[in-house]
């Protein structure tokens, strides 16, 4: 009796004409080849299996996801990833903090952005300071102020081309503005404006907050009459910021001022009868302003004594 082999037997949708296809899914059931035997056998026989071709799985696709993934950063993130912090903790003692890289990333976004009333004021200190060529103030809150560029240039565009860390605590951006003057004489003789700037900023180690922020400006690649135009008008910008700073530091005084009187300075009878109170008397400070008066005439006196004299 001859022995009977039971070959597997493929279906068409299991033909291939191609070398590469789709990756069988992890939760599909496996497919086992079916046998054909005889009809009419009832006991097992002896079978052999052919196998199939192995199959070769195209992962290029994989790959070019994962640089898809990378494309896909945003340059701000990219410029921080290059940066080289600097040892935060050697084997003693944390000289810096992740907050510093934290807040790297965002001003180099805020740049890239030109944020101004959406500005990340969490970067900055309570008493930041700032300084420019033509301007200075101390505040973080004056970072809402919308931007020059905002009222003088159409269509900025703004690119970082160097990003480092001096040292744990000290970061550099240098940026180019780019923008056309919104006035149109200006525009049309003397062409685009091109800024040049140099941001500094001093960061707090602890907390990864900026301290101190200063920024120069290099205008060579820009016209004359443009260079003119960015003058005045950044001196005017200046100017009414400065006097936005006077406004704000006269109302605070003001406020703090009514605050004082309407908290008079009653303090309980130092007796121990908490029902009596008294006011506390100026009559030292008074006293020490009528010699102050009193010295001063004298000395007015003496200066003319000597000069008639």
């Amino acid at each position: 009796m001859s022995a009977l082999t039971c070959a597997p037997t493929s279906s068409s949708s299991t033909t291939h004409s191609s070398a590469f296809y789709r990756r069988r899914s992890p939760s599909s059931p496996r497919r086992h080849p079916r046998l054909s035997c005889p009809s009419g056998s009832s006991t097992p026989r002896l079978f052999s299996l052919h196998l199939l071709p192995l199959r070769v799985v195209d992962d290029s696709k994989q790959v070019e996801t994962s640089a898809d993934q990378m494309v896909d950063r945003s340059e701000s993130d990219q410029l921080v990833d290059a940066l080289d912090f600097g040892e935060l903790c050697n084997d003693f003692e944390c000289i810096s903090s992740p907050a510093v890289e934290s807040t790297a990333r965002q001003i180099v976004r805020d740049i890239l952005e030109l944020r101004d009333d959406n500005r990340a004021l969490g970067c900055f200190s309570i008493s930041v300071k700032y300084k420019d060529p033509l301007r200075t103030f101390t505040g973080r809150e004056k970072y809402k102020r919308p931007l020059w560029v905002t009222n003088a240039l159409e269509n900025p565009t703004v690119t970082v081309q160097e990003m480092g860390m001096l040292s744990t605590s000290e970061l550099i951006i240098k940026w180019t503005l780019r923008g056309k003057p919104k006035n149109p004489v200006v525009a049309s003789i003397g062409g685009d404006l091109t800024l040049l700037v140099d941001s500094k900023f001093i960061l707090n180690q602890i907390s990864g907050q900026v301290v101190e922020h200063v920024e120069s400006w290099d205008l060579s690649a820009s016209s004359i009459i443009v260079q003119a135009y960015f003058w005045f008008s950044r001196r005017l910008f200046s100017t009414i910021e400065a006097g936005k700073d006077t406004i704000d530091a006269v109302k605070s005084t003001a406020t703090n001022f009514s605050t004082r009187k309407e908290n008079l300075d009653i303090y309980p009878d130092p007796s121990g009868d908490p029902t009596k109170f008294f006011q506390r008397d100026d009559g030292l400070q008074r006293d020490a302003y009528q010699i102050a008066l009193f010295l001063a005439v004298i000395y007015f006196v003496v200066q003319f004594l000597r000069a008639t004299l």
